[in-house]
């Protein structure tokens, strides 16, 4: 409680300053929110960040937008990511910054970051550091960016996350609506319910986020190649797995794996 309250001081200490943090401290804090807005930047892994509704999944060389007074939740797994957190203040400007979104990082946002990376602290108003950064904030809707959209939504139902824990280990099989009701001990009518009342999504489309999720870990990983990793979480057609992933990201695998490895 005590590193919660520092870091939400330190993050609002000056309401009129952008500030710079290279350090990963939010993954270690409950939920909680701040004044500015913020720009969270994942290089080298996968975040995970968490919100009442819904879990968020940042790849490596994405960026997350926060709006102010979000409250939010951040977690990883592994020990080689890199995270860039910038905080801006004053008023929201509308449309995409009132907005949780998951964006690649373009080539021109990679470049003004690699020109600021030793950049930390607070900058204010009237420091030209203060203006690039500024210039950096109003440059992001403007590359009119596709969002990344796997996003699980999350619940408190007991039952449903029992269900939900058994589904993530056994994605490499196949996975149906009938024998997951059967091994659940309950009818398909009511799995088709809890699904639709308490996650407000499709056990098909749950199951296919979970899928590609996880090929995003083992794209990650590095250890096994396209066919095998389609294999792996479920698909035994190739083509479908690569159109899903499509689907749900906004590119193909390949490129994704290209993107991450960079």
């Amino acid at each position: 409680m005590k590193l919660l309250k520092r870091v939400i001081a330190s993050v609002d200490q000056y309401p009129e300053s952008i500030l710079v943090v290279r350090q990963q401290t939010e993954q270690r804090l409950p939920s909680h929110q701040h004044d500015k807005a913020q720009l969270l930047l994942v290089f080298g892994g996968i975040a995970y960040l968490q919100t009442r509704e819904r879990d968020f999944y940042i790849p490596s060389s994405h960026y997350l937008w926060i709006p102010k007074n979000y409250p939010h939740n951040l977690m990883f797994n592994t020990q080689d990511l890199h995270i860039i957190n910038i905080y801006f203040p004053g008023k929201s400007l509308g449309g995409f910054y009132d907005e949780m979104g998951i964006y690649p990082v373009s080539k021109l946002l990679s470049e003004m970051l690699s020109f600021s990376e030793k950049w930390q602290g607070n900058y204010f108003k009237g420091s030209w550091e203060y203006r690039f950064l500024n210039t950096l904030k109003h440059l992001l809707p403007k590359e009119d960016l596709k969002k990344f959209s796997i996003q699980l939504p999350t619940t408190d139902d007991q039952r449903l996350n029992t269900i939900l824990d058994r589904l993530r280990t056994t994605l490499n099989e196949n996975i149906t609506l009938e024998e997951t009701a059967k091994q659940s001990g309950i009818s398909v009518r009511s799995l088709t319910r809890l699904f639709q009342t308490k996650l407000r999504i499709t056990f098909i489309q749950y199951v296919k986020m979970l899928r590609i999720i996880r090929a995003i870990e083992l794209i990650k990983d590095g250890n096994l190649n396209m066919t095998d990793i389609a294999y792996e979480v479920g698909y035994s057609n190739i083509s479908a797995f690569s159109n899903n992933f499509q689907q749900l990201t906004n590119m193909r695998p390949t490129e994704f794996k290209a993107m991450s490895s960079k």
